[in-house]
Order: structure tokens, then sequence, then C-alpha cells
């Protein structure tokens, strides 16, 4: 199996995900680095185009949080693809979350400075994110998939709530999703790729 992984916001190309599929599963993962040409979704989706290009004898694309909302518009940009997609705690609803951490006053002081600090764990540093990043979301949080889609959720996700993985899901008979008992990380639920990738494959 040749999957195109693609990280979350906070994430890195060798993480926990992307490693333990290598050392439990076996397969051969190919990991995109997300944040290569910036931090707006429309960037990071744009990287995954590039990758599918560069990459033509994949698989299977997956993707986690911020990575997974990417793969999502990504498999938007290339309809006559056939895709397969397992989508782990996808950020949907990704304008609609930071205009909740924001506030309406943050909102306007982080349009008004045409930036706002944001500390990323991963890296373990202060990085600025643009005002172009909500420009980004707003148009980009809500992709329509036309491909075969499974999605991993956690019922207890402390950073995306799975309401909105079943409002995706439940507007559109290509996707299923996997309600798992677990957090954002899906730390304790990722034996269930395997099943995900078996129910993807079976998709018409």
């Amino acid at each position: 199996m040749k999957v195109l992984w693609a990280h979350g916001l906070e994430g890195s190309p060798n993480g926990s995900k992307p490693t333990w599929i290598i050392e439990n599963l076996g397969w051969n993962v190919i990991s995109i680095d997300m944040s290569r040409s910036g931090w707006t979704i429309g960037d990071q989706t744009k990287v995954v185009i590039d990758k599918i290009s560069e990459i033509d004898d994949f698989d299977l694309i997956m993707g986690s949080s911020y990575g997974g909302l990417a793969v999502a518009n990504a498999a938007n940009e290339l309809l006559d693809r056939d895709l397969r997609l397992v989508l782990m705690a996808p950020a949907f609803g990704l304008a609609e979350n930071f205009q909740n951490i924001a506030g309406k006053d943050g909102l306007k002081e982080w349009e008004n400075n045409g930036f706002r600090p944001y500390f990323h764990h991963g890296l373990n540093e202060e990085i600025k994110l643009g005002w172009d990043f909500m420009i980004s979301a707003e148009k980009m949080s809500w992709p329509k998939i036309k491909h075969p889609t499974v999605i991993i959720h956690g019922i207890s996700d402390e950073i995306v709530s799975i309401e909105s993985s079943r409002k995706v899901a439940g507007s559109n008979s290509n996707i299923e999703l996997i309600e798992v008992e677990d957090g954002h990380r899906l730390g304790n639920s990722l034996h269930f790729i395997p099943i995900a990738v078996e129910k993807v494959f079976s998709m018409q």
C-alpha cells in the first residue's frame, strides 16, 4: 500500500501517525511537508495537489486535521482522478473555529494588524498567521467531497467538534464516518486505520 500523507497544522512529516502506519502496517508512506509554501488552507491545498501530480502511482491519500481539510479541498480540484481518501479528524469548519477562538475584537485586531500571533506547539515557537489565513479559511472550510471517503473522528474531540464531520458525512453518500471513543489526536484509535482503508476501497 502506497499512501500520500498530509499532516495537521501543528504536525510534521515524520509525526506519530505516519510512523505508526509504517511500523505497524508496513505501508509505504510518502509524507508531504505541508507548511513549505505557507500556512493558509489554500497554500497547503496547493502543496497536496502538487504532490499528487508528482507522485502518480499511490493507492490512497490520508490527512489529519488541517491536512485532512487540505486533502478534501485538493480532491475537489481533481475530480477527473480516481482518488480514495481517509481523513482523520478533518478540520471542517476551520473559519468558524478560528472566529470563535479570536472573538469579535480579536478578529478586528487580526484584520487591522494583518497578522495574528499563534503558538505552534510542533515547532515550539510563535508564528504569525496572516489575515489571508482567514480569507482562505472562509472559502475552503466546507469542501463538497465527491470521491469515496472514510472519516475517523473522535466523539470527544476538543479541537474540531465531531459535529463537523457528521454534517459533512450526513449530506454525502460518498462518505462514511467512523466515530471512535477518542479525542482530537486519535492516539488510541490508530488501529481503525486499516478498517477505514478497507472500507474506502470497497466503496463505489
